[in-house]
């Protein structure tokens, strides 16, 4: 039996990724659509409810905009990051911080820890935007999922591990702006998943790393998943 437990998670290039639960609710994590070189162009979006962010950078912000003004979607993310998504137009947005839960119909959403900067650029200035986080998804009757947005490697990933214990962690693996494979192997032993879903990689000439480096580190390989853009997770 799946472990996505009839959950549907779609890798759409970058950071960017699909949850669809069993119920029909849609979330999509750090949408980057229109100038993502990697995004599936024929790739049609289902109408989202909720868009979560996991930092301020314009490589997972972009589109959160445009989305939740389409959609009628809420965006969830730290809580200054929140604030400068509604100062753009977006009318429903719930800001929160590490260690807190938003509980949505059929999935409990909590900010977690992550070892990255957030900030966007607007003109001149360098706008800050409180700190990059990562995501947890507790599914009811389903699966636990661990978006861990940007980041390094950090010991206190056995914390998320003890406390939430996720099936399925989307990491970054590039390199330069985040943790590479050697980084990303070490994270997957503090966290103990069932699945990864190699995120951050392949985007831009910088981001060197790859799943078939990562798992060539890892006990076993079969965990890694190879998916190209635009596939969903088999797990």
């Amino acid at each position: 039996m799946s472990i996505l437990k009839g959950t549907r998670v779609t890798w759409l290039g970058h950071a960017t990724v699909l949850v669809q639960l069993p119920s029909g609710l849609n979330l999509l994590i750090d949408p980057f659509i229109e100038h993502n070189p990697k995004y599936p162009k024929d790739f049609v979006l289902p109408k989202i409810d909720y868009v979560l962010l996991t930092h301020g950078h314009f490589d997972h912000i972009a589109d959160a905009v445009p989305v939740a003004q389409k959609d009628g979607a809420t965006v969830l993310a730290m809580v200054e990051l929140a604030g400068y998504i509604a100062s753009k137009g977006v009318a429903s947005t719930i800001g929160f911080n590490f260690g807190g839960t938003v509980q949505l119909p059929g999935v409990g959403v909590t900010l977690v820890e992550a070892k990255h900067s957030s900030s966007v650029e607007e003109g001149e200035r360098s706008i800050y935007l409180g700190v990059a986080a990562g995501l947890v998804l507790t599914i009811e009757d389903g699966p636990v999922l661990y978006h861990a947005g940007d980041t390094s490697v950090f010991r206190d990933m056995e914390l998320i591990a003890e406390l939430y214990a996720p099936e399925v962690a989307m990491l970054p693996i590039g390199d330069h702006y985040t943790m590479g494979p050697k980084e990303a192997a070490l994270a997957i032993r503090y966290l103990q998943p069932q699945a990864v879903l190699p995120i951050h990689w392949g985007t831009f000439p910088g981001l060197t790393g790859t799943p078939e480096a990562l798992a060539k580190l890892v006990s076993d390989p079969k965990t890694i998943a190879m998916v190209a853009p635009g596939e969903a997770l088999n797990a």
